[in-house]
Order: C-alpha cells, then structure tokens, then sequence
C-alpha cells in the first residue's frame, strides 16, 4: 500500500490541504501532520493517522518506514525555509528532510503571495534538490466555475504530480 504524507503549516489555505487529504483514493495510506495554527481549522474527523507536530519520534520521521511521498499544502514560508536550511525543529520539517535524503517525492505548496527574493531563492534551492514547488495556481482552460471546481483543479494536478490517477479536471483537449 502506497504511503502519503499530508502536512499543513500556517492557517491561511489549510482547507486545501485537507480536501486534497480527502480526496486520495481508499488505497493508500494516509498520515496528516498540521502545524498548530493549522488545528485550529480542524473540525471533523478523518480517516487518517493524525501525528503531533512535536512528535519527531513518529513512525513517518523514519526513512524505514518507507513513506512514498510528502505533500505540504499550504506550505508556510516560515516552514519553506526551514526545509531549504535543514532545520528539523517539527514532524513536519523532519518528515520533510527524511523526503529528500531518501529521494522520495516531495511537493511544497507555498501560499503566500507575492514572493519574495528570499523566498525565491529558497525554493530554487529546493528545486535544484529535485523538491516540486507547485503553489495553489489556477489554470483557465478547464473552466472551472465554482470555488469546489477551482480546488479540484489544483488538487488534480498535484494527484498528477504525485502520480495518482484522477478527474478532478478537465483536462487541455
């Protein structure tokens, strides 16, 4: 069973990363890790592993425990740079950081508009590393109309990133 890391950081944009925690098929296994900013969102129940951001004991903080890939969405730009620096202070940044010494998939969604220089260069950085930076970016020729239609997109094209098989979109005819 293939094993996916949810993380979300900041409060701003956590329902993104819930919906795209909903929306991973029944087959695979799911961990969500939220920061503490990001909990306060939380209302329902999951059918997924919850682990605290202070735990770096988990299970997910080992490369052993064979996670095939890590999504953050949203991706703070405060947890961005930590990522780009190696710092390893939270489940999340630790979960991150066993992502890249393994080269396993990793894909940051950074949320804050506009970027600037630092933040730039941290994710170039982090590119060059072979970490996939794809903020939450709408695309217009699948015509969403709806707020539902427009996160299905996004979501859609991380699945595709991630190599999971979807119609959340329509896709460029």
């Amino acid at each position: 069973m293939k094993k996916i890391v949810v993380a979300t950081s900041g409060a701003s944009g956590v329902g993104l990363g819930l919906k795209t925690l909903e929306l991973l098929p029944q087959d695979i296994e799911k961990h969500l890790i939220m920061s503490e900013s990001s909990k306060v969102v939380l209302k329902k129940e999951q059918d997924i592993t919850l682990h605290d951001n202070d735990d770096i004991s988990a299970s997910i903080a080992s490369g052993s425990f064979g996670v095939d890939a890590m999504i953050i969405a949203p991706c703070s730009m405060n947890t961005l740079a930590k990522i780009a620096c190696g710092i390893s202070d939270n489940l999340i940044t630790r979960c991150a950081s066993v992502m890249i010494k393994e080269q396993k998939k990793l894909i940051l969604a950074p949320r804050e508009i506009p970027f600037s220089p630092i933040a730039l260069e941290n994710m170039h950085k982090l590119s060059a590393l072979g970490i996939i930076i794809a903020p939450p970016v709408m695309a217009y020729y699948s015509q969403q109309q709806t707020l539902d239609e427009m996160e299905n997109f996004i979501i859609g094209k991380w699945f595709d990133l991630l190599g999971i098989e979807n119609n959340l979109y329509k896709r460029w005819e």
